[in-house]
């Protein structure tokens, strides 16, 4: 799973700096309404799992909680973070 994270970390990366006008992640980062438009994101899309789970609909479970890694992901390279700060943290609650 490491990898697929770093791939797609590596995409947002690219994304934040080429700003393709076709890209939804590059939408992100040029929302008018900022980083509020993530963190909208990221509510919603919590929500949803939380109904997902409730439902015990296990796609949509998968679907939801890679909404929301997604979204997490955009949200570290708004605030100049990355997986490292993650897995740091993670590490230390070991």
């Amino acid at each position: 799973m490491d990898e697929i994270l770093e791939e797609l970390f590596a995409v947002i990366e690219d994304r934040k700096e080429t700003l393709p006008e076709d890209s939804y992640t590059a939408s992100l980062f040029t929302h008018e309404k900022g980083e509020n438009a993530v963190l909208e994101k990221l509510g919603e899309e919590s929500t949803e799992l939380v109904l997902a789970a409730k439902d015990d609909d296990h796609e949509e479970i998968a679907h939801e909680g890679a909404d929301i890694i997604y979204h997490l992901l955009v949200l570290l390279s708004m605030k100049d973070m990355d997986l490292a700060d993650l897995e740091a943290e993670l590490e230390a609650r070991r």
